[in-house]
């Protein structure tokens, strides 16, 4: 009954077929602010090492590193707030005017990390700052990937869903592209001195000069054509208290971070946090690292849409399983295979084949996720989902692994890492009830 009163709204009120012009404004203003996003924690991934040495001299190399990793993890920490706070938001005012304020904030982040002080100028202010820079961004990007997989899903071509939602993922891509070459290229032209001097700064300020930018192509897109639809058939703006929306969606919400988890902890572990994995496990140059990693930003490009038109093809949810299990089951060979004998041609095939694989199974992520909400609460329940898995299993993973390897003295932590999020993800899609729904009618959608 509810879905024939639905459709009956919704004829009433059809969405509108924006123009072709509309919709490439509207890809690249959704997708803009998530490559800043990835390009700034891609950056402080990268330099985390020497990062630790400006703003972190404790004397001790390991407790430093972890001081500056916990940083990291912090900005993560704050996602779910400021994904419940701004994700509701965007349900509310719209996505246009959320995007706008989200790179804004990103930018400011962004450039107070290039310009802070080390802790030799200004002393115990130093590492502050860099943990309001932190948090700032944590607070932005907790809403920026819902808001902006929302205004690509909404504006996308019924049968097209998934595709467009792969923009976010190649948005990603460019910036691991822009990051690891950025990285390799001061690492290799820079001695040590000039590296923690200023080198490092480079990608931050280059990256802040990203922001107005942004804002100036967001403000220009027009509103998500979904949305219009769905304020004229109810009147006035969404309005729905957190506890209403937990007890509706709550199952959505499991399956949505089952979603995640695992692509999170790969993507995370395999392009984040494998620069320093290379230098204090493998002890192999940092360089090769950024090499591949470079590599596999400029194949996932091409690979993400090619998976997001495959799960248009033949459902994103019956790709999904299979390709966790077989992650799954290869993670430990990969890994066991490069710490036998850590050489630059092994560590390189094992990031190809863990770029390909990640790419199928996360190319159709965004569609995926906004395909579990309605309209009225989208950004809302992407945001909250996938900012706690990505917390969890994403920004945690770094400073999760390095104190585990450091407690076992195991360099395979990594694998042990990964099948165990395989698991969790695989547990939280087919067990939730939106997931066995969605696998057996890939195009099923809830109403408002």
């Amino acid at each position: 009954m509810d879905s024939m009163l639905s459709a009956a709204a919704s004829s009433a009120h059809p969405v509108p077929v924006p123009a072709a012009s509309q919709v490439r404004r509207a890809v690249i203003a959704s997708v803009i602010g998530n490559g800043l996003e990835w390009f700034d924690f891609l950056i402080y991934g990268y330099f985390a090492k020497t990062i630790s040495h400006v703003f972190f001299p404790v004397g001790n190399a390991f407790l430093s590193t972890v001081l500056t990793l916990a940083t990291f993890a912090i900005g993560f920490i704050v996602r779910p707030v400021g994904g419940i706070v701004l994700g509701a938001y965007a349900d509310r005012v719209g996505r246009r005017r959320t995007l706008s304020l989200l790179i804004l904030l990103m930018a400011a982040s962004t450039l107070l990390m290039g310009l802070t002080p080390g802790y030799g100028s200004i002393g115990i202010a130093a590492p502050l700052l860099v943990l309001l820079s932190r948090v700032l961004q944590g607070l932005s990007v907790g809403g920026e990937f819902a808001t902006a997989a929302a205004m690509l899903s909404e504006y996308a071509p019924r049968g097209k869903k998934m595709f467009y939602g792969s923009f976010q993922m190649t948005s990603q891509a460019f910036a691991l592209l822009l990051s690891s070459a950025c990285g390799y290229l001061l690492t290799t032209h820079l001695d040590r001195a000039s590296l923690e001097a200023w080198g490092w700064r480079v990608p931050f300020l280059l990256g802040a000069l990203i922001g107005p930018i942004g804002f100036y192509i967001r403000h220009k897109v027009a509103e998500s054509p979904e949305f219009v639809e769905m304020r004229e058939r109810l009147g006035h703006a969404p309005q729905q208290s957190m506890r209403q929306f937990l007890r509706e969606r709550s199952d959505a919400c499991l399956c949505a971070m089952g979603v995640i988890i695992v692509g999170a902890a790969t993507n995370y572990l395999w392009h984040s946090f494998l620069p320093l994995y290379v230098e204090r496990q493998l002890h192999l140059p940092l360089k090769n690292a950024l090499f591949g990693t470079a590599v596999s930003g400029l194949i996932s490009i091409v690979a993400y849409p090619l998976a997001g038109k495959l799960a248009d093809r033949v459902g994103a949810w019956r790709v999904f399983f299979p390709v966790v299990v077989i992650w799954a089951v290869i993670a430990y060979p990969l890994f066991a295979w490069v710490v036998a004998q850590p050489t630059a041609e092994r560590l390189f095939t094992a990031q190809m084949i863990a770029t390909l694989v990640l790419s199928i199974m996360s190319g159709p992520h965004p569609g995926m996720l906004t395909q579990l909400f309605p309209t009225a609460t989208r950004s809302t329940g992407v945001a909250l989902s996938y900012n706690v898995a990505v917390t969890l299993f994403g920004g945690l993973a770094p400073l999760t692994v390095t104190t585990l390897i450091s407690f076992t003295g195991s360099n395979l932590v990594p694998a042990y890492y990964l099948i165990f999020a395989a698991i969790v993800s695989l547990l939280l899609v087919g067990l939730s009830r939106s997931g066995r729904r969605l696998l057996r009618d890939p195009d099923a959608v809830p109403h408002d």
